[in-house]
């Protein structure tokens, strides 16, 4: 969430060509990734829809790095920035692998 508040409050600076595209695109890819974990978390009985929500969260995530990138070499954003928002997603995509090797580790029984 607070990754996503970032970007939403840095999106806000990008150009008005940029609002239908890149702002639109970077800010719905970093909110999917907090749904997607609240949907695998409420549906974490089922192992197989647990397992399909976290990489659809896993996706979004690295999504997320693409259009960071794209921000900063449009100089969007600054090295610090993108630095930043690039560690944080680094680390949240980690924390997905690391759950999605061991799904039956999170389920309800």
């Amino acid at each position: 969430m607070d990754a996503a508040m970032r970007i939403f409050d840095i999106s806000k600076s990008f150009p008005p060509e940029e609002k239908y595209s890149m702002v639109d695109q970077i800010r719905r890819s970093s909110r999917s990734i907090c749904a997607n974990l609240a949907e695998a978390w409420r549906k974490r009985r089922y192992e197989a829809h647990f397992v399909s929500k976290m990489s659809d969260a896993e996706s979004e995530a690295e999504e997320t790095r693409v259009w960071l990138e794209f921000a900063f070499k449009c100089g969007y954003i600054n090295q610090k920035q993108f630095q930043e928002l690039d560690d944080a997603y680094d680390k949240i995509v980690a924390q997905l692998v690391k759950m999605l090797s061991q799904p039956g580790k999170w389920r309800i029984r």
